[in-house]
């Protein structure tokens, strides 16, 4: 059994919940910023101490930071776990593929969706990046990041392909839609 919070150890990669700031109130690295756990908890210290890529420390509470592998997982999670972020409204595309799409299915065929979604610019800024996909297995669904499926596009990927000209489109922003119009 570990001793320390939530098994944050030094050397642990954690995402900062609150801006960060220097001297002067000054900030210094924006909310979702990622760092190293560099000095841990010891005796009645409240606070870690953790180290950004540009070399910049600042001790943080428990409550200001959360391990990076815990914060992509929750990412994916969605509103599931009470998470902020919510994959819906960033969809700017969902379509149904496979069977389904072209009358194929039968009373044992799932409902396989397909669509992409446009990162909020604060998780594009993170130094972490927005995930390049979220698949849910469970659900039979991928929703690929907006430059992700482009880049899949322009390389004929078939997955891409499929969904670009799926007959049963469920979602389409004017985002989308825009790029429904640059198939031709």
């Amino acid at each position: 059994m570990s001793h320390q919070p939530n098994n944050v150890f030094a050397g642990t990669q954690v995402v900062s919940l609150v801006e960060v700031r220097g001297t002067n109130n000054s900030l210094v690295h924006p909310r979702g910023a990622v760092g190293v756990v560099t000095r841990t908890l010891a005796g009645k210290e409240t606070h870690f101490l953790v180290r950004f890529p540009d070399g910049f420390e600042a001790t943080l509470e428990r409550s200001q930071l959360e391990v990076l592998r815990q914060f992509k997982d929750r990412l994916g999670a969605g509103a599931e776990t009470g998470a902020p972020f919510d994959l819906e409204q960033f969809i700017i595309y969902r379509c149904v593929v496979g069977s389904r799409a072209y009358g194929l299915d039968n009373d044992e065929s799932d409902t396989d969706h397909r669509g992409i979604y446009l990162a909020p610019a604060e998780l594009q800024w993170s130094l972490f990046g927005a995930p390049e996909q979220f698949e849910d297995n469970a659900a039979q669904s991928c929703y690929w990041e907006l430059q992700k499926f482009l880049i899949m596009a322009l390389k004929a990927n078939p997955n891409i392909l499929e969904s670009l000209y799926s007959p049963m489109v469920e979602k389409v922003t004017p985002l989308g839609e825009e790029l429904l119009a640059m198939r031709e």
